[in-house]
């Protein structure tokens, strides 16, 4: 009996040691709590899916990444930026208007009317420009933007009472912005009442009439539901959504240099999704708008024209607002949209 007690206690001591010497084996070194605010059925969920499978399988497991979407860790923009800032969260994606909770010289990427089309767009968020905003964000003591990619498309005005052809019919709407100064004075300038609403909030806003409409792509209108209460989409293209991912530096610095290469290339990746999926998904989403019986106009050059002649003082306000600071990433940022089309120029060139 004492024997068979004795055989007992070794099963149960070499299966503790097996346990310990698997967990000891596979653990994980860092765990990376991945945030964004929106829904499973946006395309940040998907680019963070993309960015966990990557880093867990070329980490072997050292590296674990959470994705939590929606407003589970933290509510809005503010809450999540402290969050990350206070290594409560790991990642966190950010609009541009978001980030300026606590950087609000980077609207300059907000700035109505500055970029002509997708192609133009990717060339200046992944090119040198990036490495501009990065640095200047760290050396203000902020975290580490990782990448810079889209979030649903282009800014378009979109609402619940009427078709607006010119800022002349934006009179009376009041339309949804973040807590952005630069947004605020875009939609006041174009004649409309500027209405901060968080994110989680807009689709409660719209249905009770707080707000009438709001500045976003297609996707995000009809991945949120939107698009029960909108019915009016113009596709003016002031503003094309760029999103920031960002990263709590002590996280970045603990990675060894091989864990920093393995992340660097899951946002690669995640960037590949966050700019490709938007585009597949406005064919679907146009069509679910127009099937809920939702319109969608297109300006005339001339009514374009006079979007952008409501919104050039933008310009001057923000240089006015942000100093040399804001005059230097300004021209940082026609300098890349120059070379970006250049670029694209001579691309076009070469292929003729």
């Amino acid at each position: 009996m004492e024997e068979l007690e004795m055989k007992k206690v070794l099963v149960v001591l070499i299966a503790c040691l097996f346990a310990f010497g698997v967990t000891s084996v596979y653990a994980a070194d860092h765990t990376l709590r991945v945030v964004h605010l929106s829904n499973t059925n946006d395309e940040d969920y998907d680019g963070a899916l993309v960015f966990k499978d990557y880093v867990e399988a070329r980490s072997n497991g050292k590296i674990v990444v959470e994705v939590y979407p929606g407003a589970q860790l933290c509510g809005n923009a503010g809450e999540c930026y402290e969050a990350t800032q206070g290594n409560i969260i790991q990642v966190h994606q950010m609009t541009i208007g978001g980030i300026s909770v606590a950087f609000p010289e980077l609207q300059v990427l907000d700035l109505p009317y500055m970029m002509d089309n997708d192609a133009v767009a990717e060339e200046v968020l992944t090119g040198p420009f990036l490495n501009v905003l990065r640095q200047y964000v760290l050396e203000k003591g902020g975290p580490r933007i990782m990448t810079m990619t889209n979030t649903g498309g282009w800014r378009n005005i979109a609402n619940t009472k009427k078709q607006v052809k010119t800022p002349a019919d934006m009179s009376g709407l009041r339309i949804r912005t973040i807590n952005s100064p630069l947004q605020q004075t875009l939609v006041k300038n174009l004649g409309a009442s500027a209405t901060p609403v968080a994110w989680p909030e807009v689709y409660t806003s719209l249905a009770t009439g707080v707000i009438d409409g709001s500045k976003n792509g297609i996707t995000d209108i009809v991945g949120m539901k939107f698009h029960e209460h909108i019915k009016h989409i113009t596709l003016d293209g002031h503003a094309y959504m760029a999103s920031l991912w960002i990263m709590n530096e002590d996280a970045y610095q603990a990675l060894d240099d091989e864990q920093k290469r393995i992340v660097n290339d899951g946002f690669r990746h995640l960037g590949q999704i966050c700019f490709a999926f938007p585009k597949r998904r406005a064919i679907e989403a146009y069509e679910e708008f127009k099937k809920a019986g939702g319109t969608i106009y297109v300006p005339t050059a001339a009514e374009k024209d006079a979007f952008r002649k409501a919104a050039e003082p933008l310009k001057q306000w923000y240089t006015d607002k942000y100093g040399a600071e804001g005059a230097e990433l300004l021209k940082a940022y026609e300098a890349a949209i120059q070379d970006a089309e250049a670029k694209l120029a001579e691309e076009l060139k070469a292929n003729m």
